[in-house]
């Protein structure tokens, strides 16, 4: 199933940012992930501990701002950039 990565992300998340009253079922893969609009509530933050953890996990290293950002949109645009990130490495 290509969404077991999504919701994975999601339960890490959820874990690492300790955003209560959400499940991770109930996550968007698409709904931002970052900023006022984002069903996690994750501010900058929050996106630096995402960061570094999704490094240590994953061995995907997220480089500048920029890219963060577009890397950080969603759950899918994240899950997407492991996938990639993994396949260079194989």
């Amino acid at each position: 199933m290509s969404d077991n990565l999504e919701h994975e992300l999601a339960e890490l998340i959820i874990d690492l940012c300790n955003v209560e009253d959400v499940a991770p079922g109930d996550v968007s893969f698409d709904a931002p992930l970052i900023g006022p609009d984002s069903p996690l509530g994750l501010d900058s933050l929050d996106a630096v501990e995402v960061v570094v953890t999704v490094q240590k996990t994953f061995g995907a290293r997220i480089g500048g701002e920029s890219s963060s950002r577009e890397v950080l949109q969603s759950l899918t645009t994240l899950a997407d950039f492991i996938r990639r990130e993994q396949s260079e490495r194989t």
